[in-house]
C-alpha cells in the first residue's frame, strides 16, 4: 500500500511540469546560426567609408635561377666517338670544338664528291660543244649537289661546336666509346655533352593573372639570393607569356639576369621583386579581412541599405596593420565593418555605432 500512495505524486509532479513548459514565453532557441538576420536582431558594428589610396605597389616571388640556355649537344646519328675536347667546367667560347665522331663514311662521301665534281667540269665542256645532252648534264648536276650537301651535312655533325658561350655542365662519354643514342642525361635526354649560358642568366615567375596588365617587358626586377647576403642584383623581364594557365589562374614571366663577377650559379634559390608602380586600390584594416574556417577564402562585411553584405576579397600587399583588399563587388564610398564583423552573418541587420 505504501507503493500505491507515491505513484499518483509522480504523476502530478508530471503534469504541473508540463503545464509549466508549455506557457507563453519560455520557449528556448538555440544556436543564433540556425535564425535569419531579422530573427536574430540588430548587431551592433562600427563602419568606415572606403578611399581609393595610391600607393607603390610591388608583389615578391620565390624562384629558381636558371641557364640562360642549355642544350644537350650530340650527333645526328649513332657512331663512335673520336675525341671528346672538353672537361665539366670547362668555359667555352661559340665556336668551339666539343667533340669528334668518327668520320669513315664523311672521308667516303667527300671522294665521291671530289669524283663528281671532275665529271661535272668534263660533262660542261662537252655540253658547251654539244656532245651530251642537257639531260644527261641536269642529273650529274643534281647528283654533285646532292652529294655535296650531305658532306656539309656530316662535316656539322661529326665535328660539334659550341651554338653559343657558355660552361661545360655534364660529360657522359669517354674517348673511343660508342654513342647509342640512349638517354643520358638527369632530364632523360640523349648527349655526349651539356652545355649551359651561364651569363646572363635567367629566372622563371608565374605571377598571379590579376597582375597581367601591369608587368611589361623591360621592366626591371630586383633580384636577392641568400647566400650573399646584403647584395641586390638587377634583372629586367624581356618574355611575358601570351597565355594564363587555367589550372593555376598564373601567367609565367622570364627574367633576364646579369651575371656580375659570375656570383650567380643555376639552381640557386632567389627571391624577386617586382615595382609596379604607383597605383589607385582600396586599404583597409588588416582586422576586418576574415578568413573562412578551413580554406583560404577572405571576405569582409558592408553594410548594404542596413544590411550585412558578404563580398570575397583577393589580398595584395601588406602595409603595417594593413591590408589591400581587391574585388569587383568594393566601390568607392562603400562603407566597411571594421568593428563587430566577427559576429555578422549575410543578411544581419546592422545599427550602426558611432
Amino acid at each position: 500500500m505504501k507503493y500505491l500512495k507515491t505513484i499518483p505524486a509522480i504523476l502530478i509532479s508530471s503534469i504541473i511540469f508540463s503545464a509549466c513548459s508549455s506557457r507563453p514565453g519560455s520557449e528556448t532557441v538555440g544556436d543564433n546560426s540556425t535564425l535569419t538576420g531579422g530573427e536574430r536582431g540588430a548587431i551592433p558594428v562600427k563602419v568606415t567609408v572606403l578611399e581609393k589610396t595610391n600607393i607603390a605597389r610591388t608583389i615578391d616571388y620565390t624562384a629558381t635561377i636558371l641557364p640562360y640556355e642549355e642544350v644537350n649537344v650530340a650527333p645526328s646519328s649513332p657512331g663512335r666517338i673520336d675525341e671528346i675536347y672538353v672537361e665539366v667546367g670547362d668555359r667555352v667560347n661559340r665556336g668551339d670544338n666539343l667533340f669528334l665522331m668518327d668520320r669513315t663514311q664523311l672521308y667516303a662521301q667527300k671522294v665521291q664528291l671530289a669524283n663528281l665534281e671532275k665529271d661535272m667540269l668534263r660533262l660542261d665542256t662537252l655540253l658547251k660543244t654539244g656532245s651530251v645532252r642537257q639531260q644527261q648534264y641536269d642529273q650529274a648536276r643534281t647528283q654533285y649537289e646532292v652529294t655535296k650537301t650531305n658532306v656539309e651535312f656530316m662535316e656539322r655533325n661529326t665535328l660539334l661546336k659550341a651554338p653559343f658561350s657558355g660552361i661545360i655542365t655534364g660529360r657522359y662519354f669517354e674517348n673511343g666509346e660508342m654513342y647509342t643514342g640512349t638517354p643520358t642525361t638527369s632530364s632523360g635526354k640523349s648527349a655526349v655533352v651539356t652545355l649551359m649560358q651561364v651569363n646572363p642568366l635567367k629566372i622563371n615567375v608565374a605571377i598571379t593573372e590579376q597582375y597581367y596588365p601591369l608587368i611589361k617587358a623591360g621592366m626591371k626586377a630586383d633580384i636577392t639570393v641568400d647566400v650573399y647576403e646584403g647584395e641586390v642584383f638587377t634583372g629586367r623581364v624581356f618574355r611575358v607569356a601570351p597565355t594564363i594557365s587555367s589550372a593555376t589562374r598564373t601567367f609565367n614571366t622570364e627574367i633576364e639576369l646579369a651575371n656580375r663577377n659570375g656570383m650567380l650559379k643555376p639552381g640557386m634559390f632567389a627571391r624577386v621583386c617586382l615595382d609596379l608602380g604607383e597605383v589607385e586600390t582600396f586599404v583597409a584594416p588588416a582586422s576586418a579581412v576574415l578568413t573562412q574556417e578551413g580554406t583560404n577564402v577572405r571576405y569582409v562585411f558592408v553594410n548594404d541599405n542596413g544590411n550585412a553584405r558578404r563580398i570575397e576579397v583577393g589580398i595584395g600587399k601588406r602595409f603595417d596593420d594593413k591590408l589591400e583588399i581587391i574585388s569587383d563587388d568594393i566601390t568607392e564610398g562603400s562603407h566597411l565593418v571594421i568593428d563587430g564583423q566577427s559576429r555578422l552573418i549575410n543578411g544581419d541587420l546592422l545599427d550602426i555605432v558611432e
